[in-house]
């Protein structure tokens, strides 16, 4: 190997560790989060900010923020359909990171076809050419929902047939793909994470495992819920906690240290049934009925358990919050949401 050759891969490992929180090289990185007020953008954005500083964060939508998120920190409207617009922003911002979180979840997805086929694939080309342009690191979240009916459901393995059946999934394929062709045809450094369900005291967003926020919202609210998934629906979950360090931790990490570009994480599985039951030691009285509707099928074809062991052997994944911890963290979380908005 020629003396050149060497010296451009050092530098090129010197620059990815720069980007580190644990180096303390350079300057921290600037990120761009798209689709900020969605499912995890905002409780991403404080995370990254308690570690990378509130100026070097930036929540963008579409949508118009509270005030207390935008007093919390930097928020622009940024359309992901509009590759100009985005580009003038990571150049007037001189972003380094971008994280990308729009798109429209399972159910959601399946009622509006047209728009889930431009925000999901149509957006994501955008961010991935945007980010091969300007040598973005680019994190693009996946979802146990990239599988279908014929993968193997417990446990499904990092590496095994997806054939999902919702636009969310073939979506959320397509990106994998896409940023695994683009890391091997231009050296884009891009990351994905395949997340289970996330649970979080933000109120239910659309998605087909969101019956595990929606019953801490009705049941304290309400003291009944209506589930719209079997007793014993199984799938995998994860507390909103782990799944931000999670991504945290896998954008931080070294690409010499990454054997894949797209991993699966988790934290637990359990059934509807199994998370009342845990719920019920804390809330003895409340009432729990099932409505099983479109949103069964979607899960019956989604892992039940699912195979992280690539996370944990090649970049040290572990979680940390387990089904009491999950409840007791909800039941707090989603009571301080009530009172805070007086309902």
């Amino acid at each position: 190997m020629s003396l050149l050759k060497k010296t451009f891969q050092g530098a090129i490992k010197i620059s990815i560790r720069s980007y580190s929180a644990n180096t303390g090289l350079n300057k921290p990185p600037k990120i761009l989060i798209t689709g900020g007020l969605g499912q995890l953008g905002v409780e991403c954005a404080k995370h990254l900010r308690g570690k990378y500083g509130k100026d070097n964060v930036i929540l963008s939508d579409i949508i118009k923020p509270s005030t207390e998120i935008f007093n919390d920190g930097p928020y622009i409207f940024a359309d992901i359909l509009d590759f100009k617009g985005l580009q003038k922003i990571v150049v007037d911002h001189r972003v380094d990171w971008l994280i990308h979180f729009s798109a429209l979840l399972s159910a959601i997805g399946e009622q509006n076809v047209p728009l889930a086929v431009r925000v999901n694939i149509e957006g994501m080309h955008n961010v991935i050419e945007l980010a091969k342009q300007y040598n973005l690191r680019i994190f693009v979240p996946s979802t146990i929902g990239a599988f279908g009916p014929d993968s193997p459901r417990n446990p499904t393995p990092n590496i095994t047939v997806q054939r999902p059946r919702t636009i969310y999934g073939v979506s959320k394929v397509h990106a994998e793909l896409l940023g695994e062709y683009y890391h091997y045809k231009f050296g884009l450094d891009f990351r994905c994470l395949r997340f289970p369900g996330v649970i979080s005291s933000d109120p239910p967003g659309g998605g087909t495992t969101d019956y595990a926020i929606a019953i801490f919202h009705d049941v304290l609210r309400k003291g009944h819920y209506e589930c719209y998934l079997k007793p014993d629906t199984r799938l995998p979950m994860m507390h909103v906690r782990d799944a931000l360090r999670a991504l945290s931790e896998y954008l931080e990490a070294p690409n010499e240290m990454l054997q894949r570009r797209v991993y699966n994480v988790t934290s637990m599985s359990f059934t509807p049934e199994e998370l009342a039951d845990e719920m019920f030691k804390y809330l003895p009285d409340f009432t729990l009925s099932y409505k099983p509707d479109s949103r069964q099928d979607i899960a019956d074809s989604w892992p039940q358990v699912f195979d992280d062991s690539e996370a944990r052997r090649d970049w040290n994944w572990k979680p940390e919050i387990d089904m009491d911890n999950l409840v007791k963290l909800m039941l707090k979380e989603v009571k301080e949401k009530i009172i805070a908005n007086g309902f």
